[in-house]
């Protein structure tokens, strides 16, 4: 019996810690929504795919991290403090904040840069494996 609540103690430890972080990217209202142990903590404009390019629609573990990345695909263009979810998509920060709040990027999901440094901190606190990236119309 001992052993039994030992192992569903364990299991109840790790269902919480899954809880951790979860960013909902809302692409009709361009904005993320970064929730920590279910509670709403920050709610941000961002940009994501202009036309012709596409951010893609689904759900997410971050795979990489990095506090600053440069694309090799878009001209070495600075993106900081990315959180790579999906292939080169992520979630950075990005110089172009008057275009945040409508689509103006190749795919990935721009932030403001003390927003972006802000999730990237949450993540790392967190863990990767501890939070989840949802992209939703």
């Amino acid at each position: 019996m001992a052993i039994a609540l030992t192992v569903a103690s364990c299991f109840a430890v790790v269902t919480g810690a899954e809880a951790g972080i979860v960013a909902k990217v809302d692409l009709s209202s361009q904005t993320l929504t970064v929730i920590s142990n279910g509670k709403v903590m920050y709610r941000w404009p961002v940009s994501t795919a202009r036309r012709g390019y596409r951010t893609p629609t689904g759900s997410w573990k971050p795979k990489r991290m990095h506090r600053m990345w440069y694309s090799r695909k878009y001209d070495m263009s600075p993106m900081p403090y990315s959180v790579f979810y999906s292939g080169g998509y992520a979630i950075h920060g990005t110089g172009a904040v008057s275009r945040l709040g409508r689509p103006a990027s190749h795919g990935c999901v721009r932030l403001h840069p003390a927003n972006a440094k802000a999730f990237y901190s949450l993540v790392k606190q967190a863990g990767m494996g501890n939070t989840r990236i949802v992209v939703q119309r």
